[in-house]
C-alpha cells in the first residue's frame, strides 16, 4: 500500500528544494538531461538559462520535459550513513521566455539582471515549466525504514 500524499505536501517539498534534473529531447530524438536550479512561483518552476544554451535551443523545438527533484535524506547524528534520496518526478510543458519579456518579480527571485540592466537581459532566457499529469514520489513523507519497501515509499498525486 502506498502512502497517501496530497498535492500541497508535494508542492511544499518542491518549493523547499531548489535542485532538479531536467530531461528533454533533441531534434534528433536523443534524450538529454541537465541539472538545474529553480524557483517556484504560482505552481510553476522557473530557471535561468543562457541565450545560446542547448536547453533553450532544444526546448523551443519540443516543449515536453520531465523533472526529477531530489530530496536529501539523512540519519540524525550519523551523517556518514548513506541514505538514498527521496524523489519527486513529473512531466510538463516548458516555455522559453526572453528575459526582457519576463515578469520583473520572476527576474528578481531568480537573482538575474534587474529590468534596467538591458545588456544583461539580452543574454538571458527564462525557462517556465508547468507541471502536468501526476507527481510520482518515492520516499516523500515516509520514514527511512519505510523507504526500503517500495509499496510504502511510493505515491502518485494528481497535479491538478
Amino acid at each position: 500500500m502506498s502512502i497517501a500524499l496530497d498535492r500541497d505536501t508535494v508542492w511544499r517539498q518542491i518549493d523547499k528544494h531548489q535542485f532538479a534534473v531536467l530531461s528533454y529531447v533533441t531534434p534528433a530524438h536523443q534524450a538529454r538531461s541537465a541539472g538545474i536550479v529553480y524557483v517556484v512561483m504560482d505552481q510553476k518552476l522557473y530557471v535561468r538559462i543562457a541565450i545560446d544554451s542547448w536547453k533553450a535551443k532544444h526546448i523551443r523545438l519540443n516543449p515536453n520535459v520531465a523533472l526529477n527533484v531530489t530530496i536529501p535524506k539523512r540519519v540524525p547524528f550519523l551523517p556518514w550513513i548513506q541514505i538514498p534520496q527521496a524523489t519527486i518526478s513529473f512531466h510538463g510543458n516548458a516555455k522559453v521566455i526572453d528575459a526582457v519579456d519576463a515578469d520583473h518579480e520572476i527576474l528578481e527571485v531568480l537573482g538575474g539582471a534587474s529590468a534596467h540592466e538591458v545588456p544583461a537581459l539580452d543574454q538571458l532566457r527564462i525557462l517556465e515549466i508547468t507541471p502536468r499529469g501526476h507527481f510520482v514520489t518515492y520516499g516523500v513523507g515516509v520514514s527511512l525504514l519505510d523507504m526500503r519497501d517500495p509499496e510504502k515509499a511510493r505515491a502518485r498525486v494528481a497535479i491538478a
